[in-house]
């Protein structure tokens, strides 16, 4: 059971009661979570740290909410110390930087526009002043907009899309890559529309292919430096991407076309995280975990 949201006070209830949602919207990209209805479960009392990642520093980008929160919580459990890129979500970040000091470890909140190579420059240079080192980075900042057709999609869109979506992580993990060491990782947030395409999400779909091809081709190129790179490609997954993206009917039966019929909560899919950035997987270069309700997919 997962009766409160720690420091919001706010009732939750269990990911086997959520099966459909409150019709909502939001109207700004990439969302707010606090304001979410039910809240999404980032974390599980369940999950106890076992010390695979002490002593080693992580970056997120996008860690302030949904994916990126419940990934930087198991990260801390694990004895990481985290820094958290985010876009504008300060309350959101807020509570994530909270909830890691409580969980013992180190948090560094940095607000920036990924879209930018500068601040890229900035994430890194502010994450080695504060903690020394650099081990894993987590590529995870991502945005979706919802179009009919592909005459629908303007260049600004398109533009921002692939900006946010796979030219940051180009950008942050270029800037990362002198620091880095043997036995680092780095992990690319995927989507299981890089396999099965989106009808409506065509430019989304896209760069979540892109992101699959990065993560092959780097793995490669990084190897021989002992430095491995993997993806995660999550199914549909409660976040605040996704009352942001859809309208609210679309949200009241989100995720139950898959064979688990319900969406999936971003602890879920923290674990998986925790598998590649550690020596778990050490074996493990230039794959693609499917986290996604089990939906089979051609890989």
């Amino acid at each position: 059971m997962y009766p409160y949201y720690p420091l919001f006070g706010k009732k939750m209830v269990t990911k086997e009661q959520i099966l459909t949602f409150p019709p909502q919207h939001q109207d700004r990209q990439p969302g707010f979570e606090y304001v979410m209805n039910p809240l999404p479960i980032s974390e599980s009392p369940d999950y106890k740290g076992s010390g695979k990642l002490t002593g080693k520093v992580a970056i997120i980008s996008g860690g302030d909410s949904g994916i990126g929160r419940a990934v930087a919580l198991a990260f801390a459990k694990e004895g990481a110390r985290l820094s958290i890129v985010y876009l504008d979500e300060d309350q959101d970040a807020d509570w994530t930087k909270r909830r890691i000091e409580a969980l013992g470890s180190e948090c560094l909140l940095i607000r920036a526009d990924l879209r930018n190579s500068q601040s890229s420059k900035l994430a890194v240079a502010r994450t080695i002043n504060k903690f020394g080192r650099l081990d894993i980075i987590v590529n995870n900042c991502g945005v979706q907009f919802v179009k009919k057709s592909l005459l629908e999609i303007s260049d600004e869109q398109l533009l921002t899309t692939f900006q946010t979506n796979i030219f940051s992580f180009f950008y942050l993990t270029r800037e990362a890559l002198t620091h880095l060491k043997p036995g680092s990782s780095i992990i690319n947030t995927a989507s299981v529309t890089a396999y099965r395409g989106s009808k409506n999400l065509i430019d989304y779909s896209a760069t979540k292919g892109a992101i699959v091809s990065f993560t092959r081709a780097l793995s490669l190129n990084v190897i021989e430096q002992g430095i491995r790179v993997n993806a995660v490609a999550p199914g549909p997954i409660w976040t605040p991407l996704i009352p942001a993206t859809f309208a609210p009917e679309n949200v009241e039966t989100f995720g139950t076309e898959v064979p688990m019929k319900r969406a999936g909560q971003p602890f879920e899919l923290a674990p998986a995280f925790v598998y590649l950035a550690s020596d778990d997987s050490g074996y493990v270069s230039g794959q693609v975990l499917h986290v996604g309700g089990g939906e089979m997919v051609e890989s």
